[in-house]
């Protein structure tokens, strides 16, 4: 993330690095280091197709689906329990160059840059879409969303839309949420066409950037992190009901919830580590310190564990989702800056954006080891990991219940 004037500051940057704010490439070359450790598990996210149950047809905007387990809001999550319209989605990882203005898309089996485009000034996620069937680029400065058809790759034109920073949908997938930072804002708009129905000002909360839902989907807790604090959504009427502060200087990131639905863990980048909330009472219960810079928050698809990104330390720190502490952290070879990303559809891989080093990291969740270190554009934010298993996505760079 950057301060207000950090971004005045990267616009001119992206005018001056990208032709009329929007155009152009880095230069081709492309190059792709470090080799997969012997004995640790493939790079291949091609999971074995589910058969029926939770993945048997799509589902229909409407009432809000049921979760598949009581106990686990990401019991649809497995390995292999892949909806069946991403079924015959190629295993890419498609990564928005903020600086760049560009996306790079790489293979999972090779590690290799299969594509590269255009986009809107300063894309800072790839998202996507409730029903899975389009990949949203988040264009923050450039005002538009661009869409991207997982299963072919190809882009289409650009939707005009102000500030969209990040994009999140409802658990109903009636509406679309755009997270306008700049503008303290949540705008909520029609999930295909992006016409905007309704706009709420939130001006307590500076840099609104992440959010996640309770477990019922009706209920968002939503990030500030010029503020300090974090604010509760009710997403059926959509009005702010409550405002939680965490403590002076603090700069809240990504927002997960546990499978149980009952914890909140919410990544503090300046004090480095994460928050604990009550989802019930929507209070805080305590802080955990993992490590200097800690940003994006992804859970383990056997909903065990919750990487945290410590991205100014070059880290990875591991929680316990039943002790909901800290037990281990994985350090890059010669650092880095991990930052946004997602884990592969068998979950053998994390995948994350070297956001200061214009790199992409590929990481053994069995061993912690790099696989993969990939050079791209630069700047890269919230890469997102496709395909996932899955329902429905409520957004980001994918969190699917």
């Amino acid at each position: 993330m950057s301060v207000p004037r950090a971004r005045a500051l990267l616009l001119a940057a992206v005018c001056g690095l990208v032709a009329g704010c929007g155009g152009g490439a880095d230069p081709p070359a492309r190059t792709v280091t470090g080799r997969q450790p012997a004995g640790d598990p493939p790079t291949s996210t091609a999971a074995r197709p589910h058969r029926g149950g939770a993945a048997a047809r799509p589902l229909r905007p409407g009432g809000i689906p049921p979760p598949l387990a009581r106990t686990d809001v990401y019991a649809a999550g497995r390995p292999g329990l892949l909806a069946p319209q991403v079924r015959g989605d190629p295993a890419r990882v498609y990564v928005p160059n903020s600086v760049s203005g560009t996306v790079d898309v790489i293979d999972q089996r090779s590690g290799r840059i299969v594509d590269h485009f255009d986009t809107g000034a300063n894309p800072q996620h790839v998202t996507p879409s409730w029903d899975l069937r389009t990949l949203w680029v988040t264009n923050d400065l450039g005002n538009s969303l661009t869409p991207i058809d997982p299963r072919t790759g190809r882009h289409g034109r650009r939707v005009p839309v102000r500030d969209p920073y990040n994009l999140y949908f409802t658990a109903d997938g009636r509406r679309a949420i755009v997270v306008a930072e700049a503008d303290r804002a949540l705008d909520f708009r029609s999930p295909h066409t992006m016409r905007l129905k309704k706009s709420l000002s939130i001006p307590a909360c500076a840099g609104i950037d992440h959010m996640d839902y309770t477990a019922d989907g009706r209920t968002a807790l939503a990030s500030c992190e010029f503020a300090g604090r974090m604010v509760v959504v009710d997403l059926r009427t959509e009005r702010v009901v409550k405002t939680i502060d965490l403590k002076r200087g603090a700069m809240p990131q990504d927002v997960k919830l546990s499978p149980d639905g009952r914890t909140f863990y919410v990544a503090d980048m300046a004090s480095g580590g994460v928050w604990l909330l009550d989802a019930r009472r929507l209070r805080v219960i305590r802080f955990e310190r993992t490590g200097r810079g800690a940003h994006g928050l992804y859970p383990s698809r056997d909903s065990r564990t919750l990487y945290v990104s410590n991205r100014d330390e070059g880290t990875i720190s591991l929680i316990s989702f039943r002790t909901r502490r800290p037990y281990r952290r994985w350090r890059l070879p010669g650092g880095g800056s991990p930052d946004m990303g997602g884990v592969s559809a068998d979950g053998r891989v994390l995948w994350l954006s070297g956001r200061y080093d214009s790199e992409v990291y590929a990481i053994s969740t069995r061993t912690g080891r790099l696989l993969h270190k990939i050079s791209v554009g630069r700047g890269p934010h919230g890469l997102c990991v496709w395909p996932q298993p899955g329902r429905y996505s409520i957004g980001h760079t994918g969190i699917l219940r």
